[in-house]
């Protein structure tokens, strides 16, 4: 980006480098959870090894397909 494609009311004299960056591995998705369940799940292995358990039920098991709304 040049330097004058760069708004003049744009400060970044006091910017720093992201400090979490280096926890961000290649091809991850960061995920926002709520408060409770983020304290359920404090660490990332954790979480993700519960979702795996839930993926291969679900694959296992099929999606319940949702009840069809009949017209009357």
């Amino acid at each position: 980006m040049d330097a004058d494609e760069i708004l003049p009311e744009y400060d970044f004299n006091r910017a720093r480098p992201n400090k979490f960056a280096s926890r961000y591995v290649a091809d991850s998705i960061v995920v926002v959870l709520e408060p409770d369940v983020a304290a359920a799940f404090p660490v990332a292995d954790h979480a993700n090894a519960t979702l795996r358990a839930l993926a291969g039920l679900n694959q296992k098991h099929g999606n319940p397909k949702a009840p069809t709304r009949r017209s009357i």
